[in-house]
């Protein structure tokens, strides 16, 4: 899959795909049967996704609290894995921004990336001020020579599926939930950091990851399947993974700490994607260490489990 970032300096390989707009964030199964239109409408052109970063909301709304569910990186990760071929990847920027509903449809998809065919949720709005609507951009497209599919929106059961649906699940610790509107399991993605490495010293030495600017899961223990993605020990993994502020240890900033079932090896610096299986409690503190290791050991065999039962 090829990244574009600019849709004025577009290599002519790169014009006439069929592009599915969006943020893509989470690439949840609404997102993906919008690919999946863009791949049928025209099965010879390139697959493309067009998306932007950073996410709008975060340019008009800096301090927004974390809201995404995938970084840039993990979001092209799995579109490749669904066949994407071009990500055009926009910078979101006052200039995009102020672009009128016809001028971004001129400009962008016409004049700079030359698309042949474009998808789009039918709740999908664009330009400056959100004022252009899926039904404008099919005007637009008969005007300047693409045409248009609007994909209605996706149900399951009897709720739509959405980012913001998924979000609530995983703030409630419903994992699966999330999982079955996204298609995947909802995976954190990253190198790995230096901790203080008290893992260690308790029997279980652990893989510590940054979760900033990521919409924050319900904090406690998961069991976890682990993607090494580079490196001597790349391949899948079984394990359990703490979230959240370890309250035992006093006051500390957010972060995801992931031991690896059967593991050994240094990971310091290696990318890691790491899905969240199942909730199996909340953090806690315990009266020593201890009584915190024997938690842990209950905590391992349980994530053995229903990792073993998938």
């Amino acid at each position: 899959m090829k990244i574009v970032r600019d849709y004025q300096f577009v290599e002519p390989d790169d014009r006439g795909a069929t592009v599915a707009i969006g943020n893509f964030d989470g690439v949840h199964l609404g997102h993906r049967s919008v690919i999946d239109l863009a791949r049928a409408a025209a099965p010879a052109a390139p697959l493309g996704v067009m998306t932007f970063e950073p996410h709008p909301r975060e340019f008009f709304a800096p301090d927004t609290p974390p809201f995404r569910l995938m970084n840039p990186t993990a979001r092209a990760h799995q579109l490749k894995k669904l066949g994407v071929e071009r990500l055009y990847e926009l910078p979101f920027n006052a200039g995009l921004a102020s672009l009128s509903p016809h001028d971004f449809a001129a400009r962008v998809l016409c004049e700079g990336l030359g698309v042949a065919h474009v998808v789009v949720g039918s709740d999908f709005c664009f330009g400056s001020d959100r004022l252009g609507t899926a039904k404008d951009l099919v005007t637009f497209g008969k005007d300047m020579g693409f045409s248009v599919t609007v994909a209605p929106l996706l149900e399951r059961s009897t709720a739509t599926v959405s980012s913001t649906a998924i979000r609530r699940a995983l703030r409630h610790g419903r994992p699966q939930d999330a999982a079955e509107m996204l298609g995947h399991w909802h995976r954190i993605e990253g190198p790995v950091i230096g901790g203080e490495q008290r893992g260690r010293t308790l029997g279980y030495p652990t893989a510590n990851m940054s979760i900033d600017g990521l919409h924050l899961p319900a904090f406690g223990v998961y069991a976890v399947l682990v993607d090494v993605l580079d490196g001597i020990h790349t391949g899948q993994y079984h394990g359990v993974a703490s979230m959240g502020v370890r309250p035992m240890f006093g006051e500390n900033q957010p972060n995801l700490e992931t031991f690896l079932f059967d593991f050994s090896g240094d990971l310091y610096g290696v990318p890691l994607s790491v899905a969240l299986v199942a909730h199996l409690r909340g953090e806690e503190t315990f009266d020593g260490l201890d009584a915190l290791i024997v938690q842990m050991d209950a905590d391992s065999a349980q994530a053995r489990a229903i990792l073993a039962a998938l």
